[in-house]
């Protein structure tokens, strides 16, 4: 299969996947990418739900940097607290 193929888009914004690459990416119904974009050049990166195992080691992983950098859970609340007042 050609990596490389031509589609259009719809009046509504609405970009069809070849089939070709929809099956060879496993991509279904409800797939949700990523949309990077630069001068002429758009990029769609595929986000994959992490499993429960995954979320548990990035969990446990960031626990032990905060640890490790004797963080407190009044500090997060701080940084938090500053950032929604940017937004």
């Amino acid at each position: 299969m050609e990596s490389m193929q031509i589609t259009t888009m719809s009046s509504r914004g609405q970009i069809v996947i070849p089939q070709a690459l929809r099956d060879v990416l496993a991509l279904g119904e409800g797939a949700k990418f990523l949309i990077l974009g630069e001068g002429d050049t758009i990029i769609l990166k595929r986000l994959e739900v992490p499993s429960t195992d995954e979320l548990r080691a990035l969990l446990a992983h960031s626990r032990q940097i905060a640890k490790k950098g004797k963080l407190k859970k009044s500090d997060l609340k701080k940084v938090i607290a500053q950032e929604r007042k940017k937004s």
